[in-house]
């Protein structure tokens, strides 16, 4: 029973967008790893840029620095 986590910063990723990385997710555990994709879940956590840092800085900051 695969159990596959994708965290991404919460900058508008849209529903659809969601819905193709849990099919592809999904359909990349069944062709490598033969897995039964009935029993494969995948979870999106969307994190707040401000709760998410790289190099010492939240992303919300680089975001605002690179505008």
């Amino acid at each position: 029973m695969p159990y596959i986590k994708i965290e991404v910063t919460r900058e508008g990723v849209t529903r659809e967008q969601k819905a193709e990385l849990i099919k592809g997710a999904t359909d990349l555990m069944v062709r490598v790893l033969h897995k039964d994709p009935a029993a494969t879940f995948v979870v999106i956590e969307e994190v707040d840029t401000d709760n998410w840092g790289w190099g010492g800085e939240s992303i919300t900051n680089i975001r605002a620095r690179q505008r």
